[in-house]
């Protein structure tokens, strides 16, 4: 595809010659002419299929070069360079079929992606123009997707695709050589923007660029570059595919996240590179790199999946003390300490935040419950599902602030707030030496006024309340598990066994065992 720059200023035209890659773009870059006339004589001999003109130069002006060249080749792609941010001009050039208007202002890349959507454009006429063509195309693209990513369908077809054939012949001469070995990469890139079609627009992009950079057959595969790469036996040069990386990086002010799979000895097994190559691309969240193979996660057996006993007091306590900002810090370490762990799998991830998420909902019914509420269907929490290939570092924390929210909201309502947070605060502190002071530091009240608040809201003093509080947990870890009677003495807060077995039988008429026999 062709590409003619036409400006009066030698400046601007060698500019844009010299600092834009046009052949890495897919494009021939013909001799810039420099006036409005010169285009027009040398249209009907070299007939480019875009031309990039400034909008001011001496004789006719580049809006009337628009509209001669639009009256004479309606097909042609014409882009206009102004150094004038008039909306006039813009009009004048809609009139005159401009497929687009750009300031002289305007970065490389903004340039480049004018020129791509141009070349895309060209190129869909020229399909539909062609429609055998077209259809050829479209069946191969098929037949080129099924043998590589259906399991079982390279042994169902004939012949591989053309394009691979062409591949496997080495500089043409007809020859199949046996001796090499084949390769599945996925490529994806950023940089763009976040709209749909600039995503779309960049992978067209790419999956340009790949071919004419790499020896390898490609198509796009939901805003997905699949290529297959052939080396020689002795293995696949890394270097030479991450200069090529980094050589559309820059040509196309991008960022290429690349994944290959294993490598195949037969041209019938590419389902297995690519299969490989996709587990890997799963694990494009966990990866601190830009470029990896299956290779570096083929060994890893699954990090942590649960939170530990320590882990869940320490999110119980602060969910309790409603501080987003110990929080956040709180999710940050736990994820880091997922990501950084060498096993770690999407798999392991997953489940690990997914614990959390089960502790945090656990702990919201706990502490209702234990002031006596319940959640209405409008008060539940929404379901937490991680967005696929980002970390779920911001999700969990939204997730959990708001069950946070949600609990400190309910106990704002009505006027017994003070005494729900310390009824509450016990529930979850009931393993430790609870004291008035400590909980009244919790409530942000005096000690007096919350021991106060405790005989009028419960008919009971505090010591009695925590006590009572303390037994009922003892009995139903006596009643349900099989621990040492001095395990359950601390797991309600009592270091010593004898004391805790005599405020057992005053409260309960039975010791410890005389209880968990009765109840076994």
């Amino acid at each position: 595809m062709k590409i003619m720059l036409a400006d009066d200023e030698v400046i601007i035209r060698t500019g844009l010659a010299k600092v834009i890659k046009w052949r890495e773009l897919g494009l021939e870059l013909l001799e810039p002419a420099a006036s409005a006339e010169e285009v027009m004589a040398r249209l009907p001999v070299e007939k480019p299929d875009i031309l990039l003109t400034d909008i001011r130069m001496n004789g006719m002006t580049g809006l009337e070069l628009a509209a001669e060249v639009n009256k004479a080749y309606p097909q042609m792609e014409i882009i206009i360079l102004s150094g004038y941010d008039d909306f006039s001009y813009a009009q004048q050039a809609i009139r005159n079929g401009i497929s687009d208007y750009l300031l002289k202002t305007s970065r490389p890349e903004e340039i480049i992606k004018a020129v791509l959507k141009a070349k895309q454009r060209v190129e869909e006429r020229n399909e539909l123009h062609s429609l055998d063509r077209r259809k050829q195309k479209q069946e191969h693209h098929r037949q080129l997707e099924q043998w590589i990513t259906i399991e079982g369908r390279a042994a169902s077809l004939d012949v591989p695709p053309d394009s691979l054939l062409q591949l496997d012949d080495v500089e043409g001469q007809g020859r199949i050589q046996e001796h090499y070995r084949w390769q599945v990469l996925i490529l994806t890139a950023g940089g763009w923007g976040d709209s749909r079609p600039e995503g779309a627009l960049l992978t067209f992009a790419i999956d340009n660029a790949i071919r004419d950079l790499m020896q390898c057959v490609s198509f796009i595969q939901q805003e997905q570059v699949i290529a297959v790469v052939r080396s020689h036996a002795s293995g696949f040069d890394e270097q030479i595919q991450r200069s090529v990386y980094e050589k559309i990086e820059q040509l196309l002010k991008c960022e290429i996240t690349a994944v290959a799979g294993i490598p195949v000895e037969d041209i019938g097994e590419l389902y297995t590179s690519y299969a490989t190559a996709k587990e890997a691309f799963g694990y494009r969240r966990l990866m601190n790199q830009k470029q990896w193979a299956y290779a570096d996660i083929a060994n890893r057996n699954g990090g942590k999946t649960v939170c530990t006993s320590e882990e869940e007091k320490e999110l119980s306590s602060i969910l309790l003390d409603d501080d987003p900002m110990v929080l956040k810090s709180w999710v940050h370490r736990y994820v880091e300490e997922l990501l950084t762990d060498p096993d770690v799998t999407p798999q392991s991830l997953q489940a690990a935040v997914q614990s959390v998420v089960i502790t945090a909902h656990r702990w919201l019914d706990r502490v209702l419950s234990a002031i006596g509420k319940e959640r209405t269907s409008d008060e539940k929490p929404e379901p937490f599902d991680s967005e696929p290939g980002r970390l779920p570092l911001e999700g969990l924390f939204q997730h959990l602030y708001n069950i946070m929210k949600l609990y400190h909201h309910k106990l704002a309502e009505g006027g017994n707030t003070h005494i729900q947070k310390a009824i509450t605060y016990i529930e979850e502190q009931i393993g430790n030496d609870l004291g008035l002071q400590q909980v009244a530091q919790h409530v942000h009240l005096h000690p007096n006024h919350v021991s106060d608040l405790f005989k009028k809201e419960t008919g009971m003093k505090f010591v009695d309340y925590v006590t009572k509080k303390k037994m009922q947990r003892a009995m139903d870890i006596l009643s349900q598990s099989p621990m040492k009677i001095s395990e359950v003495a601390a797991m309600v807060g009592y270091e010593d066994v004898k004391y805790f077995g005599q405020m057992f039988k005053k409260h309960t008429g039975k010791t410890p065992s005389q209880f968990r026999e009765a109840n076994s």
